[in-house]
């Protein structure tokens, strides 16, 4: 069950009733932010995990 055009006009409609137009790209910009974060310490997490393993395959 896929969501109708409505049901997504209403959704943003409210949206830009509770937080305004003036704030919305201010609050995208941060989850964008907070999304490259996450990913950038994410990929930060898999090097050390890849350092970490060619340490202990080169020690045996």
């Amino acid at each position: 069950m896929s969501p109708s055009i409505w049901q997504i006009l209403i959704v943003v409609a409210l949206v830009l009733l509770l937080f305004g137009a003036g704030r919305l790209p201010r609050i995208m910009g941060d989850v964008a932010e907070g999304i490259k974060s996450f990913k950038r310490g994410m990929s930060d997490e898999n090097e050390a995990q890849d350092k970490s393993a060619k340490k202990s395959k080169s020690k045996k």
